[in-house]
């Protein structure tokens, strides 16, 4: 028989059920304020004494709320609170379960893909995605097998939140990570968001891609484009993180293509071939960021992460002028209309310069005494007082270092030829 006092819990667990049956939104509103003020961060055993070793029976009254309600969002960042104290709970594992069992996942996924529903909403729901990640491996396959990677993809790019943002990311590691049936699928699913119009999203899954580089291994062909096309970004930090992650992939088969595409942004087309802004455009005062704004960002995104690659590896370098980047640094040089452009070629083709004899026995040759002289007093200054003649014959230029004359400055003689190399076309960007 129970004693008094076991009864009399039990009593008021009936009454707090009952209350909860009968109540109305805002009841119930209130019902889930005064539970998260009071049971945040407990375990499971002291949820089970609260509720009198019924705990469960409120879990899975808050799940069936959930299910009911979830499309219209009645107090649904309280609901998904109150849950997550019940996963969240340390020896809550039961809990996790019956969590599970009424298809909480889905729930969960399916609210992110809600245009009506707040961002704070689904970051709640994502932190509950969290837990049921953190639980283990099958429950991380549980979340890729119910297209999961999908929905939190979709959610980074096109969320407004920072910290939501933030947020997924933090899912996305953990997927990537102790989940080899599904890991290159997340790799995918990262890859995917790249082209999306979030700078903040961009950086979060270049950071991402270049974390889980080591776990994943090999890189698909498929990366090659959208990593190359996120350097024409305004935003220097996605640059940045776009530079990081290709030094992590310097080690793998797409080499060749990157550094091919980066070459090729040095040398954009000729300003008669930029399609500019549509003139009828409905909104005369938006930025149009195209032709030839776009492919000078690249091109001096793409100079700055050359030299940034060459002094990585002499390996890397020697391709690099297999490739005929000599020419397109010093092309960069010379594009007037683009300053920034012409810092990081001039900073990158100093580099060559100094570490390849060849090199400096070709750009020498190229640019005459006075203005070679120039360059090496102030490669970092020297393009300022470029002058219009000087600056077209350097985009003509045709500078060509031989295969065989690519080698480290400590093991070859100087030496060199001249070859004309035609203009190259962009990469073309999706």
């Amino acid at each position: 028989m129970t004693s008094v006092k076991e009864q009399e819990a039990i009593r008021k667990l009936m009454v707090f059920l009952q209350e909860w049956d009968r109540a109305n939104k805002v009841t119930r509103s209130r019902i889930l304020d005064n539970f998260i003020k009071s049971n945040d961060g407990k375990t499971e055993p002291e949820l089970e004494l609260e509720f009198s070793q019924g705990a469960s029976l409120f879990l899975a009254r808050l799940t069936a709320w959930l299910r009911m309600t979830y499309t219209y969002s009645t107090c649904l960042n309280k609901l998904l609170k109150s849950v997550g104290i019940f996963l969240s709970a340390a020896s809550g594992r039961g809990y996790l379960i019956e969590f599970l069992e009424t298809g909480g996942v889905m729930i969960l996924l399916e609210i992110l893909g809600m245009d009506h529903l707040k961002d704070e909403d689904k970051r709640e729901s994502v932190k509950l995605l969290q837990l049921v990640a953190d639980a283990g491996r099958k429950y991380k396959e549980l979340i890729c097998e119910s297209y999961g990677v999908q929905a939190l993809a979709t959610f980074l790019a096109t969320s407004n939140s920072a910290e939501a943002q933030d947020t997924v990311q933090v899912l996305m590691d953990s997927l990537g990570r102790g989940n080899p049936k599904y890991q290159n699928q997340v790799y995918k699913g990262l890859v995917a968001v790249l082209p999306c119009a979030s700078p903040r999203a961009q950086q979060l899954a270049l950071q991402t891609l270049r974390v889980m580089q080591e776990v994943v291994g090999e890189v698909p062909p498929a990366l090659v484009e959208p990593v190359l096309a996120v350097l024409c970004s305004v935003h220097l930090e996605v640059q940045d993180e776009a530079i990081q992650l290709l030094k992590a992939l310097m080690a793998h088969a797409v080499r060749p293509a990157l550094l091919k595409g980066l070459v090729l942004f040095l040398t954009p087309p000729r300003k008669k071939a930029f399609p500019f802004c549509d003139e009828t455009t409905k909104d005369p005062t938006a930025l149009c960021l195209k032709e030839p704004v776009l492919v000078y960002i690249q091109q001096a995104a793409a100079a700055k992460a050359i030299g940034v690659l060459a002094k990585e590896s002499a390996e890397v370098a020697e391709e690099l002028i297999q490739l005929k980047v000599v020419r397109g640094l010093m092309v960069a040089v010379g594009n007037l209309d683009h300053v920034v452009s012409q810092k990081h070629a001039s900073i990158s083709l100093e580099y060559f310069v100094l570490t390849f004899p060849s090199v400096e026995e070709y750009v020498k040759k190229a640019l005459g005494d006075t203005l070679f002289q120039r360059f090496m007093d102030s490669p970092e200054t020297w393009y300022t007082k470029i002058d219009p003649v000087q600056a077209d014959e350097l985009a003509s230029n045709i500078v060509d270092i031989p295969r065989d004359m690519a080698r480290m400055q400590c093991t070859e003689e100087l030496g060199g030829l001249l070859n004309v190399w035609s203009l190259c076309g962009m990469l073309t960007i999706s």
